[in-house]
């Protein structure tokens, strides 16, 4: 076979494959809405949304009102069904104004040059266009010039037809508006519990795969550096949980579903829970920072020894067990067996945190001895984190007083009284 038969017959396949990846994921997307509530579900009921105001906006400017460019109301209604009932308001107000103007602009520019399509054409979109750009308008600025390729193009620019024009639009904004606000009004809350169960998740994950690597001390630059970048990743986490905030905020401004909906997903944990898991994180980027400064050739640091990192392992693997409780508590799911995992962690992360730290005081080679207390340092404070999340009972709130109240108490159960619910 020749080499552009080889080549053709693996553009081929890629292909083949690049088509078949796309159905599956399709297929997945459909599966996804069809099973359960979710960001698919989302999806096909704000399209249906959209649909559904823009037949209406045909049906009543088109068919019963006999509009004669009743085109500009389902266009307009289609458009202004957005992820948000404020972005719908917020659209349908900028849209309102592009296109006034460019219907305004359009007319007068078909009257300047005696009805020349070509002439109006090379007077108005330069202007609209322009206009367009700016940044208050936003999205809707392209309107503007399309609205004036309308009127020009139908040949329709008496003030009585641009009147016309623009009840039109008006009515295509109202059913549009009404429809995303009254109509299964969009309430963003899901993305921000998906957001927190994800950084338990992964930092678990993380947790796992690093105490495995240096419990197995067979772990190598490489390693270390793809933990790095693992923890680097979470800060993405981090952003998209803040973003999420921010859909969840716009999405309760001028939004009757908090009231209309009697189901749905409970509201976001507080957004306290969002700083500490940023501490949490950083804690973890350090810890994964350290350890890639001790491995390779030109490692930065000294390691410490296979004993200790042995040790330490165990550690990072009772922290990765209060990040999967943490999770299972965040999902509402198997909440008492989740608690009780969380408190024999708890425990037994104290429990090790303490042996590792007298270990540290005898150690006498001081290079390893820095990369070590460095280690310690901030495993101290991730643990310390992650002791904030899950809430107490009753008898748990008094036996930490009752400990509180002993000499020497401390260490990480010392901030164990401290901790915020969720």
């Amino acid at each position: 076979m020749s080499r552009e038969a080889e080549l053709a017959e693996a553009s081929g396949t890629a292909g083949w494959r690049w088509v078949w990846w796309e159905v599956a994921a399709v297929g997945r997307t459909v599966r996804g809405a069809v099973r359960g509530a979710g960001p698919e579900r989302d999806t096909v009921v704000q399209s249906l949304k959209a649909a559904g105001a823009a037949v209406t906006a045909w049906a009543l400017t088109g068919w019963w009102l006999n509009a004669p460019l009743a085109l500009m109301a389902p266009w307009t209604a289609l458009a202004l069904v957005d992820a948000t009932v404020y972005r719908s308001l917020r659209s349908g107000l900028q849209q309102l104004v592009v296109i006034v103007l460019g219907a305004l602009l359009a007319s007068a520019a078909m009257a300047a040059t005696d009805g020349s399509t070509l002439g109006a054409m090379l007077i108005v979109l330069p202007v609209m266009t322009l206009v367009g750009t700016h940044r208050r308008l936003g999205a809707q600025g392209i309107y503007g010039a399309t609205t004036a390729l309308f009127v020009i193009t139908y040949g329709a620019y008496s003030l009585t037809e641009v009147g016309h024009r623009l009840m039109e639009t008006a009515i295509g904004a109202v059913i549009g508006i009404a429809v995303n606000a009254l109509i299964l009004p969009p309430v963003h809350l899901r993305n921000v519990h998906d957001q927190l169960r994800r950084l338990p998740r992964e930092s678990a994950e993380l947790l796992q795969i690093m105490a495995q690597g240096l419990r197995d001390e067979e772990w190598s630059a490489t390693d270390a550096a793809g933990w790095h970048d693992r923890g680097r990743r979470l800060g993405q986490v981090l952003r998209a949980l803040a973003s999420a905030r921010e859909w969840t905020a716009e999405s309760s401004r001028f939004n009757p579903g908090f009231r209309l909906r009697r189901t749905g997903p409970p509201p976001p944990p507080p957004e306290k829970a969002d700083a500490v898991w940023e501490r949490a994180v950083a804690h973890l980027q350090a810890i994964t920072r350290t350890l890639a400064g001790t491995a390779g050739e030109k490692a930065r640091l000294t390691a410490p020894g296979a004993a200790f990192l042995r040790r330490y392992a165990d550690l990072a693997d009772e922290a990765a067990t209060l990040c999967q409780a943490e999770e299972d508590l965040l999902a509402d799911h198997e909440r008492a067996e989740a608690g009780q995992r969380y408190r024999r962690a708890r425990a037994r992360a104290q429990e090790l945190y303490d042996g590792l730290a007298d270990d540290f005081r005898e150690q006498r080679d001081p290079p390893a001895a820095a990369a070590s207390g460095e280690l310690l340092v901030e495993m101290k404070q991730l643990l310390h984190e992650l002791t904030h999340f899950a809430e107490p009972d009753a008898s748990e709130n008094a036996e930490s007083a009752e400990k509180a109240r002993k000499p020497g108490a401390g260490g990480i159960r010392g901030g164990r009284g401290r901790r915020g619910g969720r």
